[in-house]
């Protein structure tokens, strides 16, 4: 199955690059050829040049809801993300839209797509790495990544 996992974010405005981080490490640890790593800045529509072809994404980023806890990891699905107040998508086009899209332009779209958001409280500091707290999460979710998408680590 050919696997694309992408983290998003920004990386130099502090946590909002949780998911280049993941992404990083992630990349580190896969040595499957059916397997791809990429880090991306971009949102909505630029997501479609990214993801068609593949048969699974994973997609890491970072998000804030309403109650989330910063470091709290989500495992969603791309009709979930109607209920969060943030993800680093532009509200013009979501995820959703981007992906309902690709399927009107009868485009290749992955049949699996999974996402892995990390809570956090601050994506507008601009600073090159991710706060402590964040930081430290990122083994747990190169982890849960792993096992829960490739089968025991």
């Amino acid at each position: 199955m050919k696997t694309l996992i992408l983290g998003l974010g920004n990386p130099i405005r502090g946590d909002d690059g949780v998911g280049i981080r993941v992404a990083e490490e992630l990349r580190r640890q896969i040595k499957d050829e059916d397997i791809e790593v990429q880090e991306a800045s971009v949102g909505g529509l630029g997501i479609l040049d990214l993801i068609q072809g593949y048969d699974k994404v994973i997609i890491v980023d970072s998000i804030q809801t309403k109650d989330g806890q910063p470091g709290q990891i989500h495992r969603l699905k791309p009709s979930d993300l109607k209920s969060y107040i943030h993800t680093s998508w532009p509200h013009e086009v979501n995820l959703t839209t981007t992906l309902s899209l690709g399927d009107k332009l009868q485009l290749r779209m992955p049949k699996i797509i999974n996402i892995y958001a990390v809570e956090i409280k601050d994506d507008i500091t601009f600073a090159e790495e991710c706060t402590p707290e964040i930081s430290k999460v990122v083994p747990k979710v190169v982890h849960q990544i792993l096992s829960e998408e490739f089968g025991p680590v």
